[in-house]
């Protein structure tokens, strides 16, 4: 990261290993996402979400801001709610109802809840596909960070 007096990797921990980033976005209790209204100024919202299939996995109401800024442009960036460890997702979302059985079993799982498929049909479901992910850690800021990318 050209700018921020990042080490090389041999100075600092080194570039971290991909399973530290999965392991953060399966344990994230939250997630932050951000999307673009269509006028071009940000917005950001919290939700529930999980690491499944490879793609960070989110619902929201139809009607809800962040789905009506996807609607008008996919891209979008989310992050797990770790500051100190943070990895960040750029992909873009996409609606995918046929994924909703398995996300309604991951949801209950993680936040110990008994949400019906029922309930998630009737809402978007997002996935969103990293297309490059940033993690770091704090302790080690500089000699840390590491940037996947994925075609």
């Amino acid at each position: 990261m050209p700018g921020y007096g990042t080490l090389p990797a041999a100075e600092g921990t080194g570039l971290l290993p991909w399973s530290w980033a999965t392991d953060r976005l399966t344990t994230s209790h939250d997630y932050w996402v951000a999307t673009t209204w269509p006028d071009g100024r940000p917005h950001v919202s919290p939700v529930w979400g999980v690491w499944l299939d490879d793609d960070v996995w989110f619902s929201c109401s139809p009607g809800s801001r962040k789905a009506r800024n996807l609607a008008a442009d996919p891209r979008c960036t989310m992050t797990t709610d770790n500051a100190l460890e943070p990895v960040i997702v750029e992909g873009r979302a996409t609606l995918d109802l046929a994924g909703v059985p398995a996300f309604t079993d991951a949801i209950n799982a993680k936040y110990e809840e008994t949400y019906t498929v029922e309930f998630f049909g009737d809402n978007h479901l997002y996935r969103v596909a990293p297309a490059t992910v940033i993690g770091l850690t704090e302790a080690d800021f500089a000699g840390s960070p590491t940037r996947w990318r994925f075609t």
